[in-house]
């Protein structure tokens, strides 16, 4: 099993900055990758950015640029940075673990909502 916590979502204005966090019960060299997904209001979910176990980011077209990935030292604690933030990045944002034998486990969620 794997616990995921997020948090640190709320309400910012446009252009403003905002900063999640999941933690996990896992590290990431225990894990194939760690992710960040989202679903706005009355739209599917949608992938916003990925930290494989190597390191390595990737991140969704609607945030590359503006979002960046990050894990602490101890490998439980992967940040999103989400920066020049946008209306249309309102939405509740999921953390999702994918362990080594290619195991789903999703958090709670946060609410982000960005408004003009």
């Amino acid at each position: 099993q794997v616990q995921l916590v997020e948090s640190g979502g709320g309400q910012v204005q446009a252009g403003g900055s905002l900063r999640l966090s999941c933690q996990s019960s896992r590290s990431l060299p225990g894990l194939n990758a760690i992710a960040w997904y989202r679903r706005p209001p009355g739209k599917f979910r949608e992938f916003v950015a990925r930290l494989d176990r190597g390191g390595v980011p990737s991140y969704g077209d609607s945030v590359k640029g503006r979002f960046t990935i990050s894990r602490d030292s101890t490998g439980k604690i992967i940040d999103l940075q989400m920066n020049n933030l946008r209306p249309e990045d309102t939405a509740t944002y999921y953390c999702k673990a994918l362990t080594l034998r290619v195991d789903e486990y999703w958090g709670q969620g946060t609410q982000v909502t960005v408004s003009s």
